[in-house]
C-alpha cells in the first residue's frame, strides 16, 4: 500500500544536512556555552553560529533572536514577556479571534491576573481588517499580537503591512506568530513592522523542539523563564544546543531553497484544490484562495466528520489533518472556521492538507482515486445527508 504524509503543518521532516549539523553535540561536543574554557567555547561558537543563521531568514539582527522550545513557548514569552514589561503604559492587549491557541490561553492567563483584552475578528476568509484593529486600540493598550499566516485555514494576512501601520501609529508593540510563515514564505522583519516574532524548525525541516523569538533591539521583554543568564538573561536554562544547531542549519537551508520547495509543492497543492472544490459536491475551500501558504490546501466538507475522514484515509495509507495539531484531539469544534462564519457541522468536516516538496504527483493522484468513494461511503452513514437528499427529492417534486 502507498504511504502518503501530507500532514506536514504538524511537522516536517528532519532535512539530513540538519542532522549531519546536530550529530557532533549529541556526541563529542558536549560543552556548556556559558564556560569559558575550550569544550565552552566551542559550544558558545556553535550557539551564535546558529543565532546568525536564524537571523539572516528573517532579515533580523543575531542578537535580536533568543531561542526556544517550541513555537508555543515562543509565543508565550512574547505576549506575556511584553505585556509585563510594558504594563506601566497599560494592560490591554489586542489578538485575532483565530490566533493559535498558545496565544489564545497566554491571553487567558494573562486575564486571570488583571489584564483585559479584545479580540478582532475575520472575515470569510480568515482576514483581518486593519481597521478592526485600529478600533480595538485603546490608551491602555500595549501589545497586539497578530499571525502572519494561519496553520489551520492557510491564509496568508494580505493587510499585514497596514496592521503594522496602525500600531506603530498608536505606539502599540506588534508581536507576530509567524511559525507557519517563517521557512515557508518570505518573511522579512524590518518590512513587516514588527516588534517580536515567533519561528520553529520542525515547520522548515529543523527539528522538533527547536525555535526561536525575535525581538527588535530596543524592544522591551521580561523573561518567561527565570534562572541564569542564558539568551542574553531572557531565557534562563541549558541551551538544547543540538536543536540550536539543527535549527540554524535549516534556516540556512530553507533560505536558500524556499522558492525551489514553492516551485515543487504548489502545483501539487493546486492540483488537490482543483480536485475537491470543483470536481466533488459539497467541499468547499476554506482560508483566502490566493493568499494562501503555498503548500496548504484546506476544506469543508459537509455531511462528513472530519475524525472519519482522517481514519478511513489512514486505513489507505493517507494522513492529513483536521484542524490544527493542537485541537485535533480535543473534539472540540475549530474556533478558527467558527470566527469564519461556518456552522458547527461544517467545522466538524474540516479537512487540511500540507505537503511538502518530497511528494511526487503519482501521490496525489492516489489520493484523488481513493477519497471520492471514501466520501461516498461516509455519506451514506450520515443521518444529515439523508435528510438532504430527502428534503432535495421534496423539492424537485
Amino acid at each position: 500500500m502507498r504511504r502518503v504524509y501530507m500532514d506536514h503543518i504538524a511537522g516536517t521532516p528532519l532535512h539530513p544536512r540538519a542532522k549531519v549539523a546536530m550529530l557532533p553535540f549529541l556526541g563529542e561536543k558536549f560543552g556548556n556555552p556559558q564556560n569559558i574554557h575550550s569544550f565552552g567555547q566551542a559550544a558558545a561558537e556553535a550557539l551564535e553560529e546558529a543565532r546568525a543563521r536564524v537571523a539572516v531568514l528573517i532579515n533580523a539582527e543575531p542578537s535580536e533572536i533568543y531561542f526556544t522550545s517550541s513555537g508555543s513557548e515562543s509565543n508565550n514569552f512574547a505576549l506575556k514577556g511584553l505585556a509585563h514589561a510594558n504594563r506601566k503604559q497599560g494592560k490591554h492587549i489586542v489578538v485575532s479571534v483565530v490566533e493559535h491557541l498558545s496565544v489564545l490561553n497566554a491571553l487567558k492567563s494573562l486575564e486571570r491576573s488583571g489584564y483585559s483584552a479584545t479580540q478582532v475578528p475575520v472575515d470569510q476568509q480568515a482576514v483581518i481588517d486593519p481597521d478592526d484593529v485600529r478600533k480595538a486600540i485603546t490608551p491602555e493598550t500595549t501589545v497586539v499580537s497578530i499571525s502572519l499566516a494561519n496553520s489551520e485555514v492557510g491564509t496568508v494576512q494580505p493587510h499585514f503591512r497596514e496592521i503594522a501601520e496602525v500600531c506603530s501609529s498608536a505606539g502599540v508593540v506588534l508581536h507576530t506568530d509567524a511559525v507557519a510563515a517563517a521557512g515557508v514564505i518570505p518573511v522579512d522583519v524590518r518590512e513587516l513592522g514588527v516588534q517580536a516574532l515567533s519561528l520553529a524548525g520542525n515547520q522548515f525541516y529543523g527539528p522538533a523542539g527547536s525555535a526561536a523569538l525575535y525581538v527588535r533591539k530596543g524592544t522591551a521583554i521580561l523573561p518567561l523563564i527565570d534562572g541564569g543568564i542564558q539568551e542574553h538573561g531572557k531565557r534562563a536554562g541549558a541551551e538544547n544546543l543540538p536543536g540550536i544547531a539543527g535549527l540554524g542549519a535549516a534556516a540556512e537551508i530553507a533560505g536558500r531553497e524556499m522558492e525551489s520547495r514553492r516551485v515543487k509543492v504548489q502545483p501539487l497543492r493546486d492540483r488537490i484544490i482543483q480536485h475537491l472544490s470543483f470536481e466533488m459536491e459539497h467541499v468547499a475551500l476554506t482560508g483566502h484562495p490566493v493568499n494562501r501558504l503555498p503548500h496548504h490546501a484546506s476544506f469543508s466538507v459537509a455531511f462528513v466528520e472530519g475524525e472519519a475522514m482522517l481514519l478511513t484515509l489512514d486505513m489507505q495509507g493517507i494522513a492529513v489533518s483536521s484542524g490544527s495539531a493542537c485541537t485535533s484531539k480535543s473534539l472540540k469544534v475549530s474556533h478558527v472556521l467558527l470566527a469564519m462564519g461556518l456552522d458547527h457541522a461544517l467545522a466538524q468536516g474540516s479537512l487540511v492538507f500540507s505537503l511538502i516538496d518530497s511528494l511526487t504527483p503519482e501521490d496525489i493522484d492516489y489520493f484523488i482515486e481513493v477519497f471520492p468513494p471514501i466520501i461516498e461511503r461516509l455519506r451514506k452513514m450520515s443521518p444529515l445527508y439523508t435528510q438532504y437528499l430527502e428534503e432535495k427529492d421534496n423539492d424537485v417534486q
